[in-house]
């Protein structure tokens, strides 16, 4: 297969070294697991053997879900810091491990919970929607949470003629003003490192050299307007331009007719997708869209966390239960759709 990704091996990657070792490596983590009654959850951006080991993996809020209704007391979540309190507000009774706590998140670290208090003091009565990508800080202090499959119809149950504030990524925002035309809404101006170094300009290039590919767009890339744009003049047939959360493009990777798909999100992603539909070449837009946080997630941390029982994530019971509101309020609402 054509358009191969090659990660790059995080230091620690094997922890005994070689085929064998790996085996051994993967044994042990099984055992380990058992002995901890765990459930282990990996997010679609972790590397390959992280995701094979696991359980169970897909998108955050999916995987958060899963978390809840396990009958597993500990969850061990191979991802990065918010998803980790997401399944321990939704799971408070359990313990909830990330095998590294370092592993934090450019987005939802790109607005507080003070400053989402400021923002709120300024546009008294308006409503705010937040993305799942936040903290649980965040999230206590947002009305309604959304995904990025969802967000418009989040956006679209609030009453026209009431101000929205949107956080934290301004390119999920964008997508929601330009689907439901509002003007009222305001946007925070946050984004993910990763997804906004996916510009529009290598998108049209991939696009020109694979003109019958169909195109996967994570919403909060920087090159979803461009996607349109080529759409919009003919460049690209609409119809291949398809906007969608992780959890989205592995149900797409297993309907599409078209024999590659170029995929504009973080290239964990592509592990995923060749294993829902493996005779698809799915190829990146941009190789280099890897986070490093998500990355931190080595073989050798997962087994460090199982040995030891670290890092272990606390949310404080008034924080998780207000977050939790939020996140239930979009669940009413209606179908939540993939994660992020």
């Amino acid at each position: 297969m054509t358009g191969t990704i090659t990660l790059e091996t995080p230091e620690g990657l094997t922890p005994y070294g070689g085929v064998e070792a790996n085996a051994a490596w993967a044994e042990e983590v099984r055992a380990l697991a058992r002995k901890r009654d765990a459930v282990l959850l990996a997010h679609n951006y972790q590397i390959p053997e992280i995701q094979d080991i696991a359980d169970f993996t897909g998108d955050s809020l999916a995987l958060s879900r899963i978390a809840a209704s396990s009958d597993a007391s500990t969850i061990v979540f191979c991802g990065v810091h918010f998803m980790a309190e997401t399944a321990k507000i939704l799971a408070p009774h359990k313990t909830v491990l990330i095998p590294d706590a370092r592993a934090g998140c450019s987005l939802a670290d790109s607005i507080t919970g003070a400053q989402l208090r400021e923002w709120k003091a300024q546009h008294p009565g308006a409503v705010v929607v937040s993305y799942v990508n936040t903290t649980a800080e965040v999230k206590a202090e947002t009305d309604i949470c959304c995904t990025s499959s969802n967000a418009v119809d989040v956006v679209r149950s609030i009453p026209a003629d009431q101000e929205v504030l949107f956080c934290p990524d301004q390119f999920l925002g964008a997508h929601v003003k330009r689907e439901t035309g509002r003007d009222n809404i305001h946007i925070w101006a946050g984004e993910c490192h990763v997804h906004a170094g996916i510009n529009g300009p290598e998108l049209a290039e991939r696009a020109a050299a694979n003109p019958d590919a169909d195109l996967f767009i994570h919403p909060e890339c920087g090159c979803a307007t461009s996607a349109l744009y080529l759409a919009g003049e003919g460049t690209v047939a609409p119809a291949r331009v398809k906007i969608l959360s992780t959890g989205d493009m592995v149900t797409a990777a297993r309907d599409t007719k078209a024999s590659t798909v170029l995929v504009a999100t973080e290239i964990g992603m592509i592990h995923q997708l060749r294993k829902a539909a493996p005779e698809i070449d799915f190829r990146a837009v941009n190789e280099r869209a890897s986070c490093r946080y998500m990355k931190m997630i080595t073989p050798a941390a997962l087994l460090r966390s199982l040995r030891e029982g670290a890092d272990e994530v606390h949310v404080d019971l008034e924080t998780a239960a207000r977050a939790k509101a939020s996140v239930q309020r979009m669940i009413e609402i209606g179908k939540p759709g993939g994660g992020e």
